[in-house]
């Protein structure tokens, strides 16, 4: 580092949020206005992956070590790009002002995430630079996902806990899910 530089700790989940917990929109985009204005160099983050509620939503255990939490996707965001309509975005729960909300967050971001989805599948403006990433991030992105739709699937249990031939990860058992 040939300069010396000042910065921040500080995970996009801790700014200020109407949604419940801060996001990557835009009080994430002003924040690093304001750093920018008072010459700090550097945003340190805590990792951005997709935590779970079973061990506190701490971004240290992460159910994945490559793909990004959702949770960080903003609403504001996703009405900007014609996804959601302002009054999807708008009825909302009354969150907390001072301190983020995950129990309350994750059902209601769910929720809005389902719907610009589905928005977005039958638009499909889009779906070339989707299938591009898909294509791209396959070596993670396909597991990871299989991943997830055992854990829902099981409710939520532990890998090691799940049937034989799905934490063995019997061929003939994961072809059958993924048909499903």
């Amino acid at each position: 580092m040939p300069e010396r530089g000042a910065g921040i700790l500080l995970h996009p989940t801790s700014l200020p949020s109407p949604h419940g917990i801060g996001d990557l929109g835009p009080a994430a985009h002003r924040f690093v206005d304001f750093l920018a204005g008072a010459k700090q160099r550097y945003w340190q983050v805590l990792p951005l992956n997709p935590t779970s509620s079973a061990y506190g939503n701490s971004p240290y255990s992460s159910l994945s070590a490559f793909a990004g939490n959702t949770l960080l996707i903003s609403p504001d965001s996703l009405q900007e790009e014609g996804l959601l309509s302002g009054a999807e975005v708008s009825a909302r729960p009354a969150f907390p002002d001072h301190r983020t909300d995950f129990a309350a967050a994750i059902p209601y971001k769910a929720a809005l995430l389902e719907r610009a989805y589905q928005r977005f599948r039958r638009d499909g403006a889009a779906r070339a630079g989707y299938e591009a990433f898909c294509d791209a991030q396959a070596a993670w992105l396909d597991d990871f996902s299989l991943f997830v739709v055992l854990k829902r699937l099981l409710g939520g249990l532990i890998w090691s806990r799940w049937h034989e031939e799905l934490r063995d990860r019997h061929a003939v058992a994961l072809e059958k899910i993924r048909a499903e």
